[in-house]
């Protein structure tokens, strides 16, 4: 094995490790607000532009059914709307609505100096942050393809 693709491994393992450790803390912030990690992850999801189910599913890492409960849930609490899907008839697209925007941005809130205080300690630049992002966004592309 090179070490160019055992190093690949390792990030590869990192990123679940982070994930993970990420996605407990945000299941405590999301429950002090009455809320679910899952309904959080969907409506950040389709903050920046309607999508659908597939596409939340692939970009969550999902099965699209679990995606499809939390997606029924979030639009029967009046915080997601389904519009129709051009590219699919049967497919909608999930908006955020302005009141899935305000459970969200109370979200983002509450995490935020949490957020920061990781960062801080991490002694990651924000330079860094936006190396590794762009590098995992790369290595996305190259898998999806």
């Amino acid at each position: 094995m090179t070490d160019f693709v055992h190093d690949y491994r390792l990030l590869i393992a990192d990123v679940y490790e982070v994930a993970g450790l990420s996605r407990r803390i945000s299941e405590r912030e999301a429950s002090g607000l009455g809320t679910t990690v899952a309904r959080w992850h969907v409506l950040s999801t389709v903050s920046e532009e309607p999508l659908a189910v597939p596409a939340i599913a692939r970009r969550l890492g999902q099965v699209r059914q679990a995606v499809q409960r939390v997606a029924d849930d979030l639009t029967e609490a009046g915080q997601l709307r389904a519009e129709p899907n051009p590219a699919h008839r049967r497919s909608p697209l999930y908006a955020i609505t302005p009141e899935g925007t305000r459970l969200l941005e109370r979200l983002w809130d509450a995490s935020e100096s949490r957020r920061r205080a990781v960062l801080d300690d991490s002694g990651v630049t924000p330079d860094e942050l936006r190396q590794a992002r762009d590098t995992l966004r790369r290595l996305s592309t190259a898998l999806s393809s």
